[in-house]
């Protein structure tokens, strides 16, 4: 069975871009339920001894298993989410070599975050903004839902949650501002580059 992962950071610690409040429903409670949801589906079944991984590819293309891949992918999502973001107090930049492959594939760092950003407020309801390697190219996607990039070749490197319940505490209906501030002060370069 599945437990809450814990964050790897204090809620306090992505102030003032999300607030501590935020992280008590946004992980504490929407988090905790995706756990849960799925363990409860799971209970006494085939997939109950499963990883979370292989529950996602067993489940992703049954239609009759459509709850329990949602909230499989959903608890990876997020686990995924926590990782991709960093303290305030911790700076994190690019790396000379992350910094390369940005300015091959991208143009430049401002040219990412704008695609970025362009993905994440571009998605249509609830959803996700992914950075990926394609076969060593960098691109940004989106996915809707609890999809995830999939695909041979593709590394998810940091992902963006664009659900309201993301940000709707702090910015309320403004998801470009709850974005921006995420690109701009959050994002862990150093997951990003474990993951290439």
């Amino acid at each position: 069975m599945f437990t809450l992962s814990p964050l790897p950071f204090s809620k306090e610690a992505l102030e003032p871009h999300i607030s501590a409040r935020t992280l008590e429903f946004h992980y504490g409670k929407h988090h905790q339920a995706y756990v849960d949801n799925l363990n409860k589906m799971i209970s006494g079944t085939n997939l109950e001894k499963e990883s979370l991984e292989a529950i996602i590819m067993k489940t992703a293309a049954e239609p009759d298993k459509k709850a329990i891949f949602n909230n499989a992918a959903q608890n990876y999502n997020h686990t995924f989410f926590w990782n991709s973001l960093r303290p305030v107090a911790e700076k994190s930049e690019p790396s000379p070599k992350m910094l390369e492959l940005i300015k091959t594939d991208f143009g430049g760092l401002e040219n990412l975050y704008s695609e970025f950003k362009n993905a994440a407020i571009s998605q249509f309801g609830s959803g996700w903004a992914w950075l990926v390697s394609d076969n060593g190219k960098l691109k940004i996607l989106k996915t809707p839902n609890a999809e995830l990039p999939n695909g041979e070749g593709v590394k998810m490197l940091l992902t963006l949650d664009v659900w309201e319940h993301a940000y709707y505490l702090d910015y309320q209906n403004r998801r470009a501002d709850f974005v921006e501030a995420v690109l701009r002060n959050l994002l862990n370069w150093s997951f990003a580059e474990n993951n290439l």
